[in-house]
């Protein structure tokens, strides 16, 4: 039965083609974007999860760098240690050297001079090691120390002392060859001083190698997390394609069937002319 009032069949048509077509611009949206998420009304908890892994994927992104620039920091220091301990290697060499008696007191004072300039040395090592200008080997680091954020949330920091590596702090600074019993206690100051230089790069290393599985683990973490908030918000293109074309195909039909019904309203209009 045709009304001319209210056309239920052009209603009816036009509601369905404005779903069509909402449903189609929802497709388009989504390819576009490639995300399926796009705003809060399209998915509200599945956005809120998806901005905390986002959050978190940034953490560890950046606790990833962080620790690679620690790991740059800790090569520094030893790597300026490893200096350090040549150098008191060979002022261990030049007191054995000094302590045999074919040499004479006028020899050691030569052998002095070119021991005082390897202290100068290792003081200049201590005074001037630094990463991103910030002082290593110089002390200032021996009571706080150095914290480093290696994680995506507060609290996941590990903290690592580096006291002085000058001759001061070694106790070398008044090491003095000139006679042979200076160098008797010069052999063992400087055995000493080769203890403390190695254990603190024995523990340098332990810290690298520990930032360097950090680093893996974070780099692992991060992957897992990404690939779960790409299930949860990333577009699945082959369903979203096939959604595109059928409601393309839904709109050209249901423009043909408006037009169709609003073409029944006309045909009872020219009964009534």
């Amino acid at each position: 039965m045709s009304v001319v009032n209210t056309n239920i069949a052009s209603l009816n048509s036009w509601r369905n083609l404005q779903a069509s077509q909402n449903s189609m611009n929802s497709s388009l949206e989504k390819l576009s974007s490639g995300k399926k998420i796009n705003r809060a009304a399209d998915d509200a908890s599945g956005l809120a999860i998806s901005e905390k892994m986002t959050a978190q994927i940034n953490g560890l992104d950046q606790a990833t760098s962080n620790a690679q620039n620690s790991i740059s920091l800790i090569q520094t220091a030893e790597g300026a240690l490893n200096e350090t301990t040549a150098i008191l290697q060979r002022i261990r060499t030049l007191a054995i050297q000094s302590r045999n008696d074919t040499n004479k007191d006028v020899d050691r004072e030569q052998t002095q001079k070119e021991i005082s300039q390897l202290l100068s040395e290792v003081d200049r090592i201590a005074g001037t090691t630094e990463f991103n200008t910030l002082k290593l080997l110089n002390g200032s680091q021996a009571t706080n120390g150095l914290t480093f954020q290696i994680g995506a949330n507060a609290g996941q920091t590990i903290n690592v002392k580096i006291a002085s590596m000058g001759t001061t702090a070694l106790t070398i600074a008044t090491v003095n060859l000139s006679t042979a019993g200076g160098a008797s206690g010069a052999i063992t100051a400087i055995d000493k001083a080769l203890s403390t230089v190695s254990s603190t790069r024995a523990t340098l290393g332990a810290v690298q190698n520990r930032l360097t599985h950090t680093v893996n683990n974070l780099e692992v973490a991060s992957e897992n997390l990404s690939a779960a908030r790409s299930n949860l918000q990333d577009t699945d293109m082959a369903k979203e394609m096939a959604n595109y074309s059928k409601q393309q195909v839904l709109i050209q039909s249901g423009t043909a069937m408006l037009a169709q019904a609003n073409q029944s309203s006309q045909s009872v209009l020219k009964l009534l002319q």
